[in-house]
């Protein structure tokens, strides 16, 4: 007969629950503990990072800007009058005189304006001349109306005199001896009258004569004035050196083109005295004063020279433009051999130096008075962990460290942002 074992089923339960159990616990720390495991340090290859080394001594702060070598003195060439481009006899790159004719404009319409007002002028002229001969008659009919005057005065002042005598001698009546008496007054205060006529005359013929002179000036004025705007269609450089087209945005000049007064035609410039203008990042400029010392790459080399050029601030415009200050750079020294206006540069201008601080070179992302992130290598070189470093004032290339490295620390100054989840990385 079998018995029955009641306990044995309840004990196999009882194990695979306590199993289930346990392996579940197991899992769940399994997982908990991979999930707070970190990534693995991804690999780089030493050979594409920038690394430097953190250092200690004197720091020179610089900021850098590109820029152009233009002339420092120019004039520009305008149109004096409205016309159209006849001919261009010069074209830009060559050098001229003051005196050089460039080009040649047309105008018809001055041309007719010169014809008229040499005419005008020349009508003027002609009326001086009838006027001066009809006011020279005029006082030839005066004196000869004054001579007249005067003689019949005399004439008649002595007929009074002679009746005067013969009517004491009761010869001739008292009467018509009056009647001498009267005509020879009448006569004498019409010869004191021609006379002031005659001196009033000269001053009436000076004013008319004045007053011509005035109207020929004036025509004269409109007649040189025309002549010299015809004589301007001939475009002269006006300054010795180098002829420039003008430059954009304006509109170059072709034969052909009709100009209005005041347009630019040209620019003349001096090649042999040149200055430097930098485009300094308005962030950057706050600490740029007039006088400091600057350095310009001309990217020329040659002839005894290293296309290097020293020079000093000489003026910062007060306006932002797209970003950037235009600083000059007044230039000393001889010019690099190929120097020429418009020529692109290089330019770092000097702004403070430091004498002692820690400095390392300049990350990609570092900037003044900022917090980053950037990976320290280890001292085996196989590996680089993540700090923060704070830094300070900036230069061109280097940057001041206040927090996070020490001297002789290495650092990698390339972009890593996309090991930005690691704090960690292996160097290969």
């Amino acid at each position: 007969m079998d018995i029955q074992r009641t306990g044995t089923r309840k004990r196999k339960i009882i194990k695979l629950t306590v199993g289930l159990v346990l392996g579940g616990l197991a899992l769940t720390a399994a997982t908990i503990g991979l999930r707070q495991l970190k990534p693995a340090a991804p690999g780089v290859e030493f050979s594409t990072l920038w690394p430097d080394t953190v250092k200690r001594g004197p720091m020179i702060r610089e900021v850098h800007g590109l820029g152009t070598l233009v002339p420092e003195d120019t004039m520009l060439i305008t149109a004096t009058t409205d016309g159209r481009v006849e001919r261009i006899l010069v074209k830009p790159g060559t050098p001229v005189k003051a005196d050089s004719v460039v080009m040649i404009l047309s105008s018809p319409e001055l041309q007719t304006a010169l014809l008229d007002a040499e005419f005008a002028l020349k009508a003027a002229r002609a009326d001086y001349k009838n006027l001066e001969v009809t006011l020279h008659k005029t006082l030839l009919d005066l004196r000869s109306t004054a001579a007249q005057t005067s003689a019949d005065y005399n004439t008649a002042k002595l007929e009074s005199d002679r009746d005067t005598a013969l009517a004491k001698e009761n010869l001739l009546a008292n009467t018509d001896a009056k009647i001498s008496q009267v005509k020879a007054q009448q006569l004498g205060a019409k010869y004191e009258i021609d006379k002031e006529r005659l001196q009033i005359n000269d001053a009436a013929e000076q004013a008319q004569l004045e007053a011509q002179k005035v109207k020929i000036d004036q025509l004269a004025g409109e007649y040189e004035l025309k002549k010299q705007q015809v004589d301007q269609l001939k475009v002269r450089a006006g300054f010795e050196g180098m002829l420039q087209s003008v430059p954009p945005p304006m509109t170059p000049v072709e034969e052909g083109l009709k100009v209005a007064a005041g347009t630019p035609l040209g620019k003349v410039a001096q090649p042999s005295h040149l200055k430097a203008e930098l485009k300094i990042a308005e962030t950057q400029i706050k600490d740029v004063v007039i006088g400091q010392l600057a350095v310009i790459d001309t990217r020329l080399a040659g002839g005894g020279s290293n296309g290097l050029i020293e020079g000093h601030v000489s003026r910062i415009e007060q306006s932002i433009v797209n970003g950037t200050v235009t600083v000059d750079v007044a230039l000393k020294g001889a010019l690099p051999p190929g120097s020429r206006p418009d020529l692109s540069v290089d330019g770092t201008i000097q702004l403070q130096k430091l004498d002692d601080v820690v400095y390392v070179g300049k990350p990609v992302y570092g900037q003044e008075n900022a917090t980053v992130t950037l990976f320290k290598i280890e001292p085996d070189g196989k590996y680089a962990n993540k700090v923060k470093v704070t830094f300070g004032v900036q230069s061109v290339n280097t940057i001041e460290v206040k927090e996070g490295l020490k001297v002789g620390d290495r650092v990698i100054l390339s972009d890593m942002s996309q090991f930005d989840q690691y704090d960690r990385i292996k160097l290969n």
